[in-house]
């Protein structure tokens, strides 16, 4: 049977970094495969269901360039792919189950479970859940109940002795009591809406899904669906569950650790190629080497054997570094197109971008290429270009193990030599060889190491110890403002 594997998320939410890693592992194991990808909204949860988290769905796929096989906007032979457009065949198979002694209704109220919940904890029970109080109702009980208006929801029999046993690629044999399992979860809501156990099972029946490749999180609902199955007497898919993403401190990644929504990272600057190979690498390695992937790769070479148990490390520097490289394989124009949104939303470059700010852009490419790691660090890199810089502190102008004395005398010592870039030619590599020669000299001459020159200057002229190269910044900015600066520079020294 040709693979076919699903994801299936609840729109209650953004799309989570964890999330997004389950769907590209689908993805790339059905290409590698030659399977299909089915995109499945589980939407029961109507409580938490948004349809900005639906929208959020579709637009972080579209930005990855992640595109499903079958699926609510495209279709497919095993459709409706929203569960809330299947609840008639819910209903029919939890009435089958009922029919065959599987299944059963309960009676009890919100309020009788709550005062269950309340006396097994101040008991400390073992066994905390359920109590299978209406398991064994005889039909003239249900009537009573039934003519007391009380609305049932419809419980799974779980076996009360034996184990239940499932195979997962990854972790081998998974073995439970069915003592241990969750007493009798709830299939049916009384509301008609089915809980998650019961729509996942008949679905991915209903959908030939051969292989479930889920988070770690979801082991432990292995058993439960497994009996489903038996119940069914259908044949389980293949179960992989991946390790965790976690962040550094061994926790799972959440907002403590910083950004988790794939919303916040394009917001950022991040780019879909460096979040598709990084996260791929989160619990899955081709070797031992090589780290740079891109989607076509994946889809050839990705293959389950290669997935690590342990918990995967999301680590925001690596990811950083990533995007980096990424960025520096763009081509200027590329990178251009990229960074003008930015620009244009921190109000520094018109919409279009005006013909000085574009000849302007074209020399910036270059000398912020290397430096940047997301597209964002473009605004914070060039405020200098756009406003007012004189509100940094004096202290910021002092490099390390120096005092103000000694700074305000290599200001006076540097000034003179910027002065003189007019001079040098309008070859910006010229000028910045023979400008990187006279500051070498007179490194040698006043004692100064070379960045102990080159660092006051580059917060005179920019505000920041960092920022683009400082030749390249002054010719940009003119060298009039960029001595002006200096000037100011040394009155606030003085």
């Amino acid at each position: 049977m040709s693979v076919r594997v699903r994801y299936a998320p609840s729109p209650t939410g953004l799309q989570h970094i964890g999330g997004v890693r389950t769907a590209l592992f689908n993805y790339f194991f059905a290409k590698s495969q030659g399977g299909d990808f089915i995109l499945r909204i589980e939407d029961t949860d109507r409580e938490r269901y948004s349809d900005e988290s639906l929208q959020d769905l579709y637009d972080t796929f579209s930005w990855l360039g992640i595109e499903w096989d079958e699926g609510p906007d495209k279709g497919g032979e095993y459709g409706p792919y929203v569960q809330s457009e299947r609840f008639d065949m819910y209903r029919e198979y939890a009435d089958k189950l009922i029919a065959e002694g599987k299944a059963y209704k309960c009676y009890c109220t919100p309020e009788r479970l709550e005062a269950l919940r309340t006396e097994q904890q101040k008991d400390k029970k073992a066994h905390q859940g359920y109590d299978r109080h209406c398991r064994d109702l005889t039909p003239e009980q249900q009537a009573e109940y039934e003519k007391q208006g009380i609305k049932p929801v419809v419980r799974f029999k779980i076996p009360l002795d034996g184990k239940t046993v499932f195979h997962d690629v990854l972790l081998g044999d998974v073995k439970r009591k069915n003592s241990d399992i969750s007493p009798d979860p709830v299939l049916l809501k009384s509301d008609g809406f089915p809980t998650y156990h019961l729509a996942n099972i008949i679905d991915d029946h209903h959908m030939n899904i051969t292989h479930i490749m889920r988070a770690q999180e979801w082991l432990p609902s292995g058993p439960l669906h497994i009996l489903l199955y038996q119940a069914f007497e259908w044949d389980p898919p293949t179960y992989c569950h991946l390790p965790m993403v976690m962040g550094k401190d061994g926790q799972k990644l959440s907002k403590r650790h910083g950004s988790t929504s794939l919303r916040d990272f394009i917001a950022k600057g991040y780019l879909p190629e460096a979040i598709i190979n990084y996260i791929s690498l989160i619990g899955w390695a081709y070797d031992d080497s090589r780290e740079f992937f891109d989607k076509a790769d994946l889809e050839k070479l990705f293959v389950l054997e290669k997935l690590n148990k342990a918990p995967g490390v999301f680590d925001y520097k690596k990811l950083d570094w990533f995007n980096g490289q990424y960025i520096r394989k763009l081509s200027d124009e590329e990178l251009k197109a990229k960074i003008i949104p930015y620009l244009q939303d921190s109000g520094n470059v018109d919409n279009p971008p005006s013909e000085a700010q574009d000849a302007m852009l074209n020399g910036l490419i270059p000398i912020v290429k290397e430096r940047l790691k997301l597209l964002s660090d473009i605004v914070p890199m060039t405020a200098f270009l756009f406003s007012d810089i004189s509100g940094y502190p004096a202290e910021d102008l002092i490099p390390k193990k120096k005092d103000a004395a000694s700074t305000l005398e290599i200001l006076k010592l540097g000034r003179p030599l910027i002065e003189k870039m007019a001079e040098l030619g309008p070859d910006g590599e010229a000028q910045d060889e023979a400008l990187e020669a006279a500051f070498k000299a007179l490194s040698e001459e006043s004692g100064f190491k070379l960045g102990e020159l080159l660092s006051p200057l580059r917060v005179a002229v920019t505000g920041s110890r960092v920022s683009p190269p400082l030749f390249a910044s002054i010719r940009l900015l003119g060298l009039k403002t960029a001595l002006e600066r200096i000037d100011e520079a040394v009155k606030k020294l003085e």
